[in-house]
């Protein structure tokens, strides 16, 4: 049954939302709204508007929406690490950078053995200090999103950089990976396949991998599959639930890939986030808007 803003599924569901918090709308003008990222110390989300080549930024306290940077790059992904720097991923630079607390920007990843990356998508970091991202060819396949360009690489790929400043590729037999995630004990990677953007009859699904103690990972199965539109970013609650986007929705599915029920926006969905001081409120990229829904559940704590 559907209720205002939600589409419940399975009763789980309906303990992880609140029927009177409404999805609201808190910016609207994006061409492609995308890469949200919550700064506690500040009280600020930032997030992308890749076309138009700027990260924009909303204020928690006041509701005010400002330019953070511009030209930005073609950013898209961001996180925030533990010491509170922001992280992104660029399109147009076709790197990972980290933004540091006097504002100058340092440059994590944009070779690999040799070659420049095609377009780093989204990013996630783990507890040791590694940082795992996607790295597909989105940026370089026009114009619109970055700068058209061949790749230099043999495909599209998931890479991890170690604190140590080596990068290593993780999985190499994905079409476009995108979304990226782990589940709180970092025993699972979650990553999303577009493929089907470029590829006819390509699977629409996020894949879960097994990561050892050391890093190492292994499988690859399906956890979750979609007839129509395509997953690309998600984040994980406390309880290892997923919250991705799925075409004009937010899926919230258990740890055993069960779909519990759906958030319904009037958009395409490109990304998710968790924010807020107790984690528990929901920050959504759609298409041309930023929104956001207070839930009862908390986001995984990464920062």
């Amino acid at each position: 049954m559907a209720i205002s803003d939600y589409d419940i599924i399975e009763p789980e569901f309906r303990e992880l939302i609140r029927i009177s918090a409404n999805v609201e709308r808190l910016y609207t003008g994006c061409r492609w709204a995308e890469g949200p990222a919550y700064l506690p110390a500040h009280r600020y989300l930032v997030w992308s508007d890749i076309p138009n080549d700027r990260i924009l930024r909303w204020d928690e306290m006041s509701g005010a929406v400002g330019v953070f940077r511009a030209p930005a790059s073609y950013a898209n992904g961001a996180t925030v690490d533990r010491q509170g720097r922001l992280l992104h991923c660029e399109h147009g630079g076709r790197r990972v950078i980290r933004t540091e607390h006097d504002g100058s920007v340092t440059v994590l990843a944009d070779r690999y053995e040799g070659g420049r990356l095609n377009s780093p998508n989204d990013l996630v970091l783990r507890s040791d200090g590694s940082i795992w991202f996607t790295d597909p060819t989105y940026g370089i396949d026009s114009d619109y999103e970055g700068h058209k360009s061949s790749s230099e690489q043999s495909g599209s790929h998931v890479y991890r950089l170690g604190v140590d400043g080596a990068l290593a590729r993780v999985i190499d037999d994905m079409g476009q990976p995108n979304g990226i995630a782990f589940s709180p004990d970092e025993r699972r990677l979650y990553v999303a396949d577009t493929g089907a953007t470029h590829r006819q009859n390509h699977p629409r699904e996020i894949r879960t991998f097994d990561v050892g103690a050391d890093g190492q990972v292994s499988g690859g199965s399906t956890f979750a599959e979609l007839k129509d539109g395509l997953f690309d970013g998600f984040r994980v609650d406390e309880d290892g639930r997923v919250w991705t986007s799925a075409g004009s929705a937010v899926h919230c599915y258990a740890p055993d890939g069960r779909l519990l029920g759906r958030i319904l926006l009037p958009e395409t969905v490109a990304n998710v986030a968790f924010g807020g001081l107790k984690r528990n409120r929901l920050f959504i990229c759609a298409t041309t808007s930023l929104y956001s829904v207070m839930v009862a559940e908390n986001g995984a704590k990464t920062f």
